[in-house]
C-alpha cells in the first residue's frame, strides 16, 4: 500500500491514469515481495520450526515442500518482472524493484544476522515501495514523504524486534541471529527516539511551505491523531506485548484503526477545503 502514498499526499486522486498504473504496480511488486518471503521463509525453516507462531509457515510446519515453493518462486519473480517490463512498460521502476530484490536476498542470505544493519535494510524496503509508487504514477517525492516512511517503518520493525528478543529472554530461543545484539533497554530507548522523531518530522512536513500552499495551513492539526495512534502503538508493545504483526495490530485493533481513519479523513477533508 506505501505505493499509493505518493497519490494520497499529492491529492492526485482526479489522476487516472496514475491510479491505473500504482494499481499495476501493486500488483506487480506484490508478486516480487512474495517471492522475497519465501526465499527467506527457506532460509529460516530451522529456525521458524522454534519460533510460537512462525513454526505454523507453510514451509516450518511442512505443508509446502522445497520443491513446491521454488515452483511457486519462480513464478512470483517472473510475474512481477513481466508487470513492470511489459505491461507498465517502465524500465526505472523495473530497476529500483530489481535494486529492492537484491537488497532482500542479501539480507535473507546474510545481512540479517546483523543488529541495526537488519532493521535499516527492511526500513529501506519501505521506502523503495513509495520510490517505485512515485516511479510509476510520475508524482515527485518531498524529502519529508521519505524520512516519515523511514521512520515508520523503523518504529514497526523495531516492534517486531522486541517481541522477538521479549521471547528469548523468557525462553532462551534465539529466533534470529541478530538478537543477540538487542535487549529491551536497548530497542526501548530507540523506540523512543524513533517515535519522537517521527511525530517531529510529521509535524515539520504539514507546516512546510510546499504543503502549506497544496494542503492548506490548517493540515497542521492532523498530527493529533499521528501522535494520538503512535502513543496507542507504544502501548500496546509495553503494556499488551503485542507488535509482532503489524499488519493483524493494525486490521484487529480498533483503537488504531480508528485513529488511521481519523487521521485519512482529515488530511483529505482539510486539503480538499484548502482545493475548493
Amino acid at each position: 500500500m506505501f505505493i499509493f502514498a505518493p497519490i494520497l499526499f499529492s491529492l492526485s486522486f482526479n489522476n487516472y491514469d496514475a491510479i491505473y498504473n500504482a494499481i499495476l504496480a501493486f500488483i506487480g511488486f506484490s508478486f516480487i515481495a512474495s517471492s522475497i518471503y519465501v526465499i527467506n521463509d527457506w532460509c529460516d525453516i530451522e529456525a521458524d520450526k522454534l519460533h510460537p507462531k512462525k513454526k505454523f509457515r507453510p514451509l516450518a510446519s511442512g505443508a509446502v515442500n522445497r520443491k513446491e515453493a521454488l515452483i511457486l518462486l519462480i513464478f512470483l519473480v517472473f510475474a512481477g518482472a513481466s508487470v513492470f517490463l511489459f505491461i507498465l512498460d517502465n524500465y526505472k521502476a523495473a530497476i529500483v524493484v530489481l535494486c529492492y530484490f537484491i537488497l532482500n536476498l542479501a539480507y535473507s542470505l546474510k545481512l540479517k544476522q546483523y543488529a541495526i544493519i537488519d532493521i535499516t535494510i527492511v526500513a529501506l524496503c519501505y521506502v523503495i515501495r513509495v520510490f517505485v509508487g512515485g516511479l510509476v504514477t510520475g508524482i515527485m517525492l518531498t524529502h519529508w514523504l521519505i524520512i516519515m516512511t523511514f521512520l515508520g517503518a523503523l518504529l514497526i520493525v523495531l516492534g517486531k524486534r522486541k517481541h522477538d528478543v521479549a521471547i528469548y529472554e523468557e525462553t532462551g530461543r534465539q529466533m534470529r541471529k541478530s538478537i543477540t545484539g538487542y535487549n529491551s533497554d536497548f530497542l526501548t530507548a530507540i523506540i523512543m527516539i524513533v517515535t519522537a522523531v517521527t511525530i517531529v518530522a510529521y509535524i515539520m512536513y504539514t507546516i512546510s511551505p510546499q504543503v502549506v500552499e497544496r494542503n492548506g495551513e490548517y493540515l497542521y492539526l492532523t498530527s493529533l491523531f499521528v501522535g494520538v495512534g503512535l502513543l496507542r502503538y507504544l502501548q500496546v508493545l509495553f503494556l499488551d506485548k503485542g507488535g509482532d504483526n503489524p499488519t493483524k495490530l493494525f486490521l484487529k485493533d480498533k483503537f488504531l484503526y480508528i485513529s488511521f481513519l481519523l487521521w485519512l479523513v482529515s488530511f483529505i477533508l482539510i486539503s480538499y477545503l484548502k482545493v475548493f
